[in-house]
């Protein structure tokens, strides 16, 4: 099991900035992507940005190339996520989320969630 705890949310205004974390515990000696993943009220959670292991490979929504980066520090096992530029609709509870592996994540194969973190940007 690996438990996960975001922090960094708040409220910002348009074309600011913010840096979201995740703690990572647990069982975390085993190799495990990690991600980010987003949701507002009545919509689906959505995919955000994800980061291999090793921190090699990264993959990102359409909707925030150019404007988001994610790293990690496994020496730390924490996962960051700055987000630059920020507009009105990435208002959203932000989720961290982790599965063990290293290719790959979205919604369905998700093994550990966040409890969320909240992130307003105002117009």
């Amino acid at each position: 099991q690996v438990q996960l705890v975001e922090s960094g949310g708040g409220l910002v205004q348009a074309g600011g900035s913010l840096r979201l974390s995740c703690a990572a515990s647990g069982r975390t000696s085993s190799s495990y992507i990690m991600g980010w993943f987003r949701q507002v009220p009545g919509k689906e959670r959505e995919f955000v940005a994800a980061i291999s292991w090793s921190g090699g490979s990264t993959d990102f929504a359409d909707s925030v190339k150019g404007r988001f980066t994610i790293s990690r520090d496994n020496a730390k096992n924490t996962m960051y996520l700055q987000m630059n530029s920020l507009k009105p609709e990435d208002t959203a509870v932000y989720f961290c989320a982790a599965r063990y592996g290293d290719y790959g994540m979205n919604v369905y194969n998700v093994q550990f969630w966040g409890q969320g973190t909240q992130v307003t940007v105002s117009s």
